[in-house]
């Protein structure tokens, strides 16, 4: 057992909701569900006139991003505003972080605040369990992200996405392309399909882009594009992550795409009604042709938009776990 799956305990109540959301890896498949249907209720709030509703109304979210985001730190406070909190986004390149206070005095600083949430954005593996951990126990934290380790709520919107689209998850299988090795989406993603059922999940990748024994995640791994996208049903493409890349593993980016970039071409050898997803944000003729990204079986736009739903719902569901834990006498309907 890890350091990291020691600490995955500390995401669920006595009554078995979350209180953190952390990692995918260890959840039951009830509480993964439970999940993608609140947000299928939170969807229609943004065609509303006035995209609120008030279960969060006088609670505090903190935004604490160590490492740049755009679009998930967006969709996380707009998922707060719907939710009618308080929003506060901490520029970490500005702040006393920055100047060297450690991350455990950031932590008290912000905790003296009086917020009720910290959504934590960290360049190293790990640090939301820290937080976690070391957070007084009224504080709800969700990872939006930690080194090459998680990012659970980026998967839960990528299988809502699948759902919306499949229906389900029996009979599925899935096709992850790219960068496994430095991609901490794709591991949660993989948790995410084995644990709600799919069928099976293949990685595509050069080997120098793959894990060491990545198949004891329960995958099937293959190098050769063509072959692993036969009769697939869902392609999601992921980005290289050159910041994190020693330029070794990687002869060229021509050459990486002449390989594994995706194009009508290679998506013939998918199912005639497969989706192609991206987490974003796309490198267009490096992972993905412009082609396919703005084809007719892209949903990568309606990700973003769904993932503004899928994050209400996990932080009304966070919130709520924390208020039981504090008075288990309340019950668990998420504030609604």
């Amino acid at each position: 057992m890890t350091p990291l799956d020691a600490k995955r305990p500390l995401q669920l109540n006595a009554q078995g909701q979350l209180q953190h959301f952390l990692s995918l890896d260890g959840l039951p498949r009830e509480l993964l569900t439970e999940i993608l249907d609140t947000a299928d209720s939170f969807l229609e709030v943004g065609g509303r006139a006035v995209k609120k509703v008030p279960l969060l109304r006088g609670k505090t979210i903190c935004n604490v991003f160590f490492e740049n985001s755009t679009r998930t730190r967006t969709t996380f406070e707009l998922a707060a505003q719907r939710l009618s909190a308080d929003v506060i986004t901490l520029n970490v390149s500005t702040s006393s972080a920055s100047k060297g206070e450690t991350l455990l005095d950031t932590l008290r600083n912000l905790e003296a605040m009086a917020a009720d949430m910290f959504v934590v954005r960290h360049q190293d593996s790990g640090a939301p369990f820290f937080i976690a951990n070391e957070v007084t126990p009224r504080v709800a934290v969700i990872n939006a992200g930690d080194g090459r380790h998680a990012h659970p709520t980026q998967a839960m919107l990528d299988m809502y996405t699948i759902r919306h689209y499949k229906g389900g998850f029996a009979g599925l299988r899935v096709a992850i392309v790219g960068d496994i090795l430095h991609s901490r989406v794709a591991r949660s993603q993989i948790h995410a399909l084995n644990i709600l059922g799919a069928e099976e999940v293949r990685l595509i990748g050069p080997r120098t882009l793959l894990p060491t024994d990545v198949e004891q995640l329960g995958v099937t791994v293959f190098t050769d594009m063509a072959q692993g996208l036969k009769d697939v049903d869902v392609v999601i493409m992921l980005r290289l992550q050159k910041e994190r890349m020693d330029s070794a593993l990687l002869p060229s980016e021509g050459e990486f795409f002449r390989l594994y970039g995706l194009n009508n071409e290679k998506l013939r050898h998918a199912r005639p009604d497969a989706i192609v997803m991206h987490p974003g944000p796309i490198n267009r003729g490096v992972e993905i042709a412009s082609e396919v990204a703005d084809g007719p079986r892209s949903v990568i736009l309606n990700q973003v938009t769904f993932g503004i739903a899928v994050r209400m719902a996990v932080m009304s569901m966070t919130i709520s776990g924390q208020e039981s834990s504090q008075n288990p006498d309340q019950g668990g309907d998420h504030g609604r």
